[in-house]
C-alpha cells in the first residue's frame, strides 16, 4: 500500500465529526493564549500575508475563526463581466458536462448527480446532462463564498454525511466523496438557467454557513431537511456579493442546467482561480 493509500486508510477509522468539533471549539474560542498560538502557527506553516484582509494584525483578530474566515479589502477581487465568474480563491479539480446522472471526479471515480443534489430525484432533474465545476480551497484560501452570477434562492437542502478530507490524495481514492460528505446545497433561478451551489463539508470544517441562515452545521442532523424560500419576500444575491463560508476549508461544486458552458482557459481542471475572475460563457 502506498503512503497516499495509507493516509486516506486511516480516514475511514477517524472520528471524523468528533475531531473536527473539537478542532472548531477551539477555533471559535477567544482566550488569547489559544487563538493567537493558532493563528500564528497556522499563518507561519501556511504563509499567510494579510495586505489583501480589512484587518492587517494578526493580533486584531478576536479568534482563529475571525482570522480565517477574514474579509478583504473592497476592491481586492475586481468581478469580471463573463456571465458566470469564479466564487472563490481555490484551484479547480474538474470542470466540463455532466453525462446524464454522473458526473467525473477524478480517474477512475464518478459520482451521482442526484445523491450530490441529496437525493431527490425531481430537484436533480434539470441538471441533467448540464455542466459543472469542481474548486478546492486549500488552507492558504480566502474562505468565504460569493455566486458566479446574480441569483434568486430558491431552497436549501442541509444533507447529513461522512467529513472525509477534499484534498486531491482523497479526491483519487475515495469513491464518491462530494456526494458522500456532509453538505449544504443551494438551489438558485438565474437569468441562465438553474443552478446549484453545493458547499461540501471536510475534515476539521468547523462549520458552513450562509448570509441568510447563518451557521446550517454544526450541530450534525441525522437525515436531510430543507427549507424553502418561494413564499416569501426573494432573496436575491448579486454577482460577487458573499453568499456563504467555510470555518476551515473546503469544496465547492457548482451544477449547471445550462448543458452548454464554454469554461475559460483558465478555469480548467487544475488551474489556480481566484474570486471574480472568468469562469464560464455560454456557448456560441
Amino acid at each position: 500500500m502506498s503512503l497516499e493509500k495509507f493516509k486516506v486508510a486511516l480516514q475511514y477509522i477517524t472520528p471524523q465529526h468528533a475531531l473536527s468539533r473539537v478542532v472548531g471549539m477551539l477555533a471559535a474560542s477567544q482566550n488569547k493564549l489559544i487563538s493567537q498560538a493558532f493563528i500564528r502557527w497556522f499563518a507561519g506553516a501556511y504563509h499567510i500575508r494579510l495586505e489583501e484582509a480589512q484587518v492587517k494584525k494578526l493580533s486584531d483578530f478576536a479568534s482563529f475563526n475571525d482570522f480565517f474566515t477574514r474579509a478583504l479589502e473592497i476592491d481586492a477581487r475586481p468581478i469580471e463581466t463573463s456571465e458566470w465568474v469564479s466564487p472563490v480563491d481555490g484551484e479547480v479539480s474538474q470542470c466540463g458536462k455532466i453525462d446524464g446522472d454522473s458526473i467525473f471526479q477524478a480517474k477512475g471515480h464518478n459520482y451521482s448527480l442526484t445523491t450530490l443534489l441529496g437525493g431527490d430525484e425531481e430537484n436533480a432533474a434539470v441538471y441533467k446532462d448540464g455542466c459543472f465545476s469542481t474548486i478546492y480551497l486549500s488552507p492558504s484560501d480566502y474562505h468565504r463564498i460569493h455566486m458566479p452570477c446574480t441569483g434568486r434562492l430558491k431552497r436549501m437542502v442541509y444533507v447529513p454525511g461522512k467529513l472525509f478530507s477534499v484534498n486531491q490524495a482523497t479526491t483519487r481514492n475515495v469513491n464518491g466523496l462530494f456526494a458522500r460528505n456532509e453538505r449544504v446545497v443551494c438551489f438558485f433561478d438565474t437569468e441562465y438557467g438553474e443552478l446549484a451551489m453545493v458547499l461540501v463539508g471536510a475534515m476539521i470544517v468547523a462549520s458552513i454557513e450562509t448570509i441568510w441562515s447563518g451557521v446550517i452545521t454544526p450541530p450534525t442532523g441525522r437525515r436531510p431537511f430543507t427549507w424553502h424560500y418561494d413564499n416569501q419576500p426573494p432573496i436575491i444575491i448579486e454577482k460577487g456579493q458573499e453568499m456563504g463560508r467555510f470555518k476551515l476549508g473546503s469544496t465547492v461544486v457548482m451544477t449547471f442546467a445550462n448543458p452548454h458552458l464554454d469554461f475559460a482557459d483558465g478555469a480548467q481542471a487544475g488551474k489556480k482561480v481566484r474570486l471574480g475572475e472568468v469562469l464560464a460563457n455560454r456557448s456560441k
